[in-house]
């Protein structure tokens, strides 16, 4: 890991992670309180849904009352196509009620991995904003796939939990110190190993389930002072 100090200036990256919303936000929280400047985001699965709505403007206390106030299985309704046992159309309801329509829309330049037929990690960059990031969170077998463009795509974590060559591809003129990765420990999905210079703060696994996302304070609680412990050690504090 990288001993240099924290830029002010990051490109982010939000690793997938089952339900870990708290976990996102916990780490989003401490970057607020110290002001540090996003220029991009990059997320998957979880780390997608947190990254487009911190990205839309949700931050802190609203962000937090906004993700916890139902169970996520208030999101889904079960499939009677096949494909997965829930389809997602809820959740993407949801989400055009919070976000704009289009990626070309934020603020901020946000990012989504997913995965096609190919299984090959993919970043959605433009286009319809809420789709893309329902099909980011579509954990095969269990969510059914999200049509975008005419493509069937699904939660990129599969294949990359974090999306760190594809970001690299996508931001070409940012170099790897550029960059500050939030992990969520692995639920599911592949991991990858991240180059010896990437900045990266790990958090515990969210322990959330569909019926209940848990101690939803308590995760970004927790989070939150991992994320301040970096900080502190970065500057020689800690």
């Amino acid at each position: 890991m990288s001993e240099e100090p924290i830029k002010a200036r990051v490109d982010l990256l939000l690793s997938s992670g089952y339900l870990a919303f708290a976990r996102h936000v916990g780490f989003l929280r401490e970057l607020e309180r110290e002001a540090l400047e996003v220029e991009a985001i990059v997320g998957t699965s979880s780390g997608a849904l947190v990254g487009a709505l911190w990205a839309a403007g949700h931050r802190g206390e609203a962000l937090i009352e906004l993700l916890s106030a139902r169970p996520p299985l208030s999101y889904l309704k079960l499939s009677v196509v096949g494909g997965g046992l829930f389809s997602l159309s809820p959740m993407i309801d949801f989400l055009r009620e919070q976000l704009p329509e289009r990626f070309e829309e934020l603020p901020i330049p946000l990012a989504v991995g997913v995965v096609d037929k190919t299984s090959r990690y993919q970043l959605v960059t433009e286009g319809s904003l809420p789709e893309a990031v329902a099909a980011s969170c579509a954990v095969p077998y269990l969510f059914c796939p999200v049509e975008l463009d005419g493509r069937q795509l699904r939660d990129g974590g599969v294949s990359d939990r974090v999306g760190w060559e594809a970001w690299r591809a996508w931001r070409t003129e940012r170099q790897p110190s550029d960059a500050l990765v939030h992990w969520v420990e692995r639920s599911h999905g592949r991991d990858v190993s991240l180059p010896g210079e990437a900045r990266v703060v790990s958090s515990p696994r969210s322990g959330a389930h569909l019926w209940g996302l848990g101690d939803f304070r308590g995760q970004v609680e927790e989070s939150a002072a991992v994320t301040r412990s970096l900080f502190l050690a970065s500057r020689g504090e800690g």
